[in-house]
């Protein structure tokens, strides 16, 4: 049945490929003349077919949403890495949006209530089974609780994961055959991109994880005029069901009724740009699917704006060095200190410590100098990094999925920045931010802090010192035993041990006496089969 499943996916996989015609853009990429060869042999095309208005990149993204939300969720994923695809391609799916049809609500309500152990009409006052929204992974319904709150309940589709699982063999299997044939294809690493997109697609099914991102969230803005995080009931979450607080925001890509309550868009794009920091660089935890369908901006107070943040299934965090260099990059970019730029990428591991610097410094100067010869409020922070990473790419950068998540999460702010205030300058914006929290990281409650962690680790380090000394004071105590003193417990040793003592008990046994010098192999054998039972 499993094969069958598996056969039919395909067949519908190779209809979506014919109709677009993706063999085309497999074909244009550079691949060995044997391997082109072979697309003779493909039926389809000694047909005659019309020629395609539709560019690439639109073939690309028409073809993933007929493969349905699988497919529809990689491309979200694929448009983030724009240091790996042509601009093209990258700008079409970035327009894919989680335009799914919504699954039966029976189905739903069936599964809602699995999950809790009761009937919705016993959970809830009122459960609205007409979903407010549908996406790849997950829909929405609305519903009151008992005690009077308003909420949405998210419901994980069914039998998600066994269609996961044949669409990711069927995604590894065309990446692993894409990177053998093709030079371009290797360095794309679309076995590393389909990776992780099974991480980031697996944990988005366990909807207690997205309840505690979410949780964790409001805590760091808590009372905060920049951002609003719903309340997470988790007396009704479950792995498959969540229950959050429902809010009431205008999307925030809905310029006109923004403009009708006289929201102050300079205002609204600059605290959008000062939660990009204050996640990344106070809290090391940021909401990381940050695009216009997840974001709404509140009514209650216009001229004061803020943000509502909902679906809480990708967030990225940053350790303490890597927000140190990413902070001290920044700056130097700005500063148009390219050496130190170079030698940072190399200090924090980012790139090969073998790189030579001078080269380094030279190709991000080559990529810089345009982008720097603009107006500052015309420079795009985002494509700025996109471009670096595509340099450090050549010099082997190591993928850094934290990166590649911040890389995301910034083009999103930036895009809807200048969307809702065109003369948004990022940069002044966000540099005040990043020097201050550079200065509070070397301020003396800080150092004191770090200076608190380290006599923490004290006995820890007591500890390790002892051993180290109990060691060189025995340095061969933990060693195995020579070979010759290696004990085997194997029944064939025993064996042959007890048919020495045997066979000797029968030479002696022979024997005219026990002292005769004729019965020495008699005593050898007997010897040697004792010493091998007795020491085995």
């Amino acid at each position: 049945m499993k094969l069958f499943a598996a056969t039919r996916r395909l067949f519908r996989i190779l209809l979506v490929v014919i109709r677009y015609r993706l063999d085309d853009i497999i074909l244009d990429l550079p691949m060995p003349w044997w391997l082109r060869a072979t697309s003779y042999l493909l039926p389809w095309r000694w047909l005659p077919r019309r020629r395609s208005t539709l560019s690439r990149g639109a073939r690309l993204r028409l073809a993933l949403e007929g493969l349905g939300p699988i497919f529809i969720k990689f491309g979200q994923i694929l448009s983030t890495r724009r240091d790996l695809l042509p601009l093209d391609i990258a700008e079409e799916l970035a327009m894919l949006q989680d335009r799914v049809p919504p699954f039966d609500s029976a189905m739903a309500t069936t599964l809602i209530e699995r999950q809790l152990g009761a009937p919705v009409g016993e959970v809830f006052a009122r459960f609205d089974s007409k979903p407010l929204a549908s996406a790849s992974v997950a829909q929405v319904h609305a519903a009151k609780l008992r005690s009077g709150e308003e909420v949405v309940v998210k419901v994980v589709r069914p039998n998600l994961k066994p269609i996961i699982s044949q669409d990711l063999a069927w995604l590894f299997l065309l990446a692993k055959t894409a990177e053998r044939a093709s030079i371009d294809a290797r360095r794309l690493h679309l076995v590393e991109v389909v990776e992780d997109y099974a991480k980031t697609i697996y944990d988005e099914l366990d909807l207690l994880r997205e309840a505690a991102n979410a949780s964790q969230l409001r805590r760091n803005f808590q009372n905060s005029p920049l951002l609003y995080v719903p309340q997470i009931y988790w007396d009704y979450c479950r792995p498959q069901v969540l229950v959050m607080e429902r809010i009431y925001g205008v999307p925030v890509t809905d310029m006109s009724r923004l403009t009708e309550q006289r929201t102050d868009m300079k205002q609204l794009a600059e605290r959008g740009v000062e939660i990009f920091f204050t996640q990344v660089f106070r809290d090391s935890f940021f909401h990381a699917d940050m695009h216009p369908g997840n974001i709404f901006v509140s009514t209650q107070q216009p001229w004061n704006p803020q943000y509502i943040a909902v679906d809480f299934g990708i967030v990225g965090s940053l350790t303490p060095e890597d927000q140190d260099y990413l902070a001290r990059n920044l700056m130097a970019f700005f500063k148009r200190d390219y050496r130190k730029v170079a030698q940072l990428h190399i200090d924090s591991g980012w790139v090969p410590a073998e790189t030579k610097v001078n080269e380094f410094e030279a190709a991000i100067r080559t990529v810089c100098e345009p982008i720097f010869e603009k107006p500052l409020k015309d420079i795009s922070f985002g494509q700025l990094l996109v471009r670096l990473f595509q340099v450090a790419r050549r010099f082997n950068m190591e993928v850094q999925p934290q990166l590649v998540l911040l890389q995301k999460t910034l083009l999103n702010i930036e895009g809807l920045g200048r969307e809702l205030y065109p003369d948004l300058d990022l940069w002044s914006t966000g540099q005040p931010y990043l020097e201050r929290w550079m200065r509070e990281r070397m301020s003396p409650k800080q150092l004191l802090k770090n200076v608190q962690g380290q006599i923490e680790q004290i006995p820890h380090l007591a500890g390790m010192a002892r051993e180290m000394l109990e060691h060189m004071s025995q340095p061969h105590a933990n060693n195995p035993a020579p070979p010759w003193r290696e004990r085997h417990h194997g029944w064939s040793l025993r064996l042959i041990g007890a048919a020495l003592l045997g066979g000797g008990g029968v030479l002696a046994a022979g024997a005219e006496t026990f002292t005769a010098a004729a019965t020495w192999p008699a005593w050898l054998m007997l010897v040697a089969g004792l010493f091998i039972v007795v020491r085995r």
